[in-house]
């Protein structure tokens, strides 16, 4: 072998460790729409596609609302078929009763929605525009508040109801970065570790925002010995040790070690209290459902940290979804909601 060739050899195999390398860390990346996010509290994040697969029923044709029907006509876009991903920043506000209520939100939607007719729809139902570095920027007003809308990718759209350009803008900067594997918020760079690999759904920070009510979080109607604050990453990933189960993971980083026991032991019980409400309930899917994750609920304290793992049947997510066939499926878009 001459020294042309191992030359040769020697670049092809760099080049190709150096891709192994980018592929490697790219999938240890959060998913792109999650690092799209601006600074926030926290962070929701769903994969729909395979969501679909785990949750697919009866596909009957949709029942519609006649103001979600206009939209899907003009637009061509069903967020039931053609929405992929969504990923959601959510904002504490530092007036929880003044006029932009408790939280706001920023998201980043991927999947079939962009498009010369959503533009149009956009234009139709804005009461501004905006040119920021060669997005446009629709203002919608929706209840008292204004929503922005941005394409910013071909399967990208951007919405946000902050208060300020502040957001969306951030967005659109981060759009233009996207091929950093580990760009994002810090939020992500903190969290984003504790979530596992495979999973379906996650939400990381302050995630007790959307459930909040008067200072508590509050889930099924049962109201949680966690503070609206707490730092909590969870997810939804398949257990593949058991067919059509989710493994529910919720994690909390409690101040203090004494903290954390305490919350176990309030948790723990807690559980137990739910096991004997939820035993007379009526044996339909989601009931069913409820009883078998609170079964399997298991809480464990190691320092500063509390684990909550259970098992979710699929069927307790689709009765949950399909209980009511008109409400599942003739839900308002975060668009065509945003023009009322």
């Amino acid at each position: 072998m001459n020294r042309r060739t191992r030359r040769t050899l020697f670049v092809v195999a760099g080049v190709l460790i150096l891709l192994a390398v980018a592929v490697f860390l790219r999938s240890k990346a959060p998913p792109e729409a999650a690092r799209l996010l601006p600074e926030s509290d926290g962070i929701l994040y769903v994969n729909l596609r395979p969501v679909r697969t785990f949750f697919k029923v009866n596909p009957k044709p949709p029942q519609r609302v006649p103001e979600y029907a206009d939209f899907v006509e003009a637009t061509g876009i069903d967020w039931e078929r053609d929405l992929d991903q969504a990923a959601i920043g959510l904002h504490r506000m530092p007036e929880p009763y003044g006029p932009n209520g408790p939280v706001s939100y920023s998201m980043v939607l991927v999947g079939r929605l962009t498009g010369a007719k959503l533009n149009h729809w956009l234009e139709t139902h804005s009461t501004g525009q905006e040119n920021y570095v060669g997005h446009i920027i629709f203002s919608v007003p929706s209840e008292g508040r204004t929503v922005r809308v941005a394409q910013v990718g071909y399967d990208m759209v951007a919405v946000s109801n902050y208060p300020s350009t502040e957001k969306i803008h951030s967005i659109v900067d981060r759009h233009r970065t996207a091929a950093l594997p580990f760009s994002g918020s810090s939020l992500l760079s903190q969290h984003y570790r504790d979530v596992p690999l495979l999973a379906l759904a996650w939400g990381v920070g302050q995630i007790g925002l959307p459930f909040n009510e008067n200072g508590a979080i509050s889930v099924f109607g049962f109201k949680l010995p966690l503070e609206s604050d707490s730092t909590i990453v969870a997810s939804l990933s398949p257990e593949l040790s058991l067919s059509g189960v989710l493994r529910l993971r919720v994690e909390e980083f409690a101040p203090t070690n004494e903290t954390a026991e305490s919350q176990a032991a309030s948790l723990n019980a807690l559980i137990m209290l739910a096991r004997g409400f939820t035993e007379p309930l009526s044996g339909n899917a989601a009931n069913r459902g409820l009883k078998e994750l609170l079964r399997s609920a298991v809480v464990t304290q190691s320092k500063n940290r509390v684990l909550v793992r259970a098992n979710v049947p699929v069927s307790m997510m689709a009765g949950l979804a399909g209980g009511e066939d008109s409400a599942a499926q003739s839900e308002a878009s975060p668009l065509q909601d945003a023009s009322k």
